[in-house]
């Protein structure tokens, strides 16, 4: 079924474009290494390019490629490539835009290991880092250099939900022949299409809100060009951070059900966020739908939904949230972010743990700062839970 001009649930139900055989209803799982060929000659097509057949999983796969088929539509992209986590997408589009002497520029405050990885790895091949407010235009324009060669943004950014505006960022970007890459792991693409806002890539961290379970570890990288799509693909083939066709099996079941998931999640948290805001205990609330936030007139253009992904600080500081995620008891005081159960954590001392003191703090990244992936529950039960672990306070 050709599924280009049909609604996003009815995307996420019938892209992909596999047919089986046999008449199966949802893409089986090939779990295989290896697929045999009809005739020598037959492989021989394969290994050209002249048969789009399959060779081996690790080149490709037909439960991993009609997910990296059905995602792509859904960025309005090119093509997609799966990946075995979201650091090996992240590191795929880091080795395939930087070479020896070459100079990245990223959001101060974007994914704790993406940004860990670059400042402890990429230093030993000649690779620079600058990290930025992005959401300030300025900061942008002074940090790029003759030798940057990638601007890789988070928006909202993780963990303290600014706003970047992406599609001025990336007219900064193309005027100087940077290309631009957008983790939209926070947003998926129900919230945020980077692409049609003038990314070059996109890419996804698939464990949290397209699988959405918390049961799968995956990657996805998305191409606006048929360019970027085949340098990537080969540099993912090459280091060998594929997919396993059960863990993309088990991603496209969860993403069928993405819209209402994260419509479910968004109305809860825009509900906690509300609460939080006028809760005495509360110094701050970081949420792009509350009109405090100092980026939601931008937020409102450039997403189609506020998210279900929020921040605050109690005015006791670290002490004061660590007593309250102490006591929640619906809440899971876990790291990660995207499923359907709530969670909570202290990025200072969890997921950002790895910047130092000054990185943190120029990063917004305060030790009272509190995390919120906000779940599907009945939103009373959530409210009953951050009010009696507040008392605590």
């Amino acid at each position: 079924m050709d599924t280009k001009n049909k609604g996003f649930n009815s995307k996420l139900i019938h892209a992909g474009g596999f047919h089986d055989r046999l008449g199966s209803a949802v893409t089986p799982i090939y779990q295989t290494s290896t697929f045999s060929f009809e005739s020598a000659e037959h492989g021989a097509q394969c290994f050209s390019g002249e048969s789009d057949g399959y060779i081996y999983t690790r080149l490709g796969n037909p439960t991993i490629i009609d997910l990296e088929n059905t995602v792509a539509e859904l960025e309005n992209g090119f093509g997609g490539i799966a990946t075995s986590s979201g650091m090996a997408a992240v590191n795929a589009v880091y080795l395939g835009f930087l070479s020896a002497g070459a100079h990245l520029v990223s959001h101060n405050a974007v994914y704790g290991p993406s940004r860990a990885v670059m400042e402890s790895l990429y230093p030993k091949f000649n690779i620079k880092s600058t990290y930025i407010d992005t959401t300030d235009l300025e900061q942008v324009k002074n940090a790029i250099r003759p030798e940057t060669r990638l601007i890789f943004l988070e928006s909202p950014a993780n963990p303290t939900i600014g706003i970047t505006d992406i599609h001025a960022v990336c007219k900064i970007a193309h005027e100087k022949g940077i290309p631009v890459c957008v983790d939209n792991t926070f947003c998926s693409p129900y919230l945020q299409k980077p692409l049609d806002l003038g990314a070059d890539v996109v890419l996804h961290s698939m464990t949290k809100f397209i699988n959405g379970h918390a049961d799968i570890v995956a990657g996805m990288i998305v191409t606006k060009t048929k360019e970027h799509y085949k340098m990537l693909r080969s540099i993912m083939i090459n280091v060998g951070c594929n997919m396993d066709p059960h863990q993309a099996f088990m991603t496209r079941r969860g993403l069928k059900t993405l819209a209402i998931r994260i419509d479910r999640a968004q109305q809860n948290a825009l509900k906690v966020a509300e609460y939080l805001e006028q809760h005495p205990k509360v110094e701050w609330v970081k949420y792009p739908g509350l009109k405090s936030h100092p980026q939601y007139e931008l937020a409102k253009k450039q997403m189609s939904g506020s998210g279900a992904m929020l921040s605050f600080g109690l005015k006791g500081g670290l002490s004061a949230g660590k007593t309250m995620m102490n006591n929640v008891k619906l809440a899971l005081l876990a790291v990660s972010l995207g499923g359907i159960e709530t969670l909570i954590q202290h990025p200072a001392s969890m997921t950002h743990s790895k910047l130092t003191k000054e990185a943190k703090e120029k990063a917004g990244i305060s030790d009272g700062l509190v995390r919120l992936s906000i779940g599907i529950e009945d939103i009373e039960d959530l409210i009953e839970d951050m009010e009696q672990a507040l008392v605590k306070v």
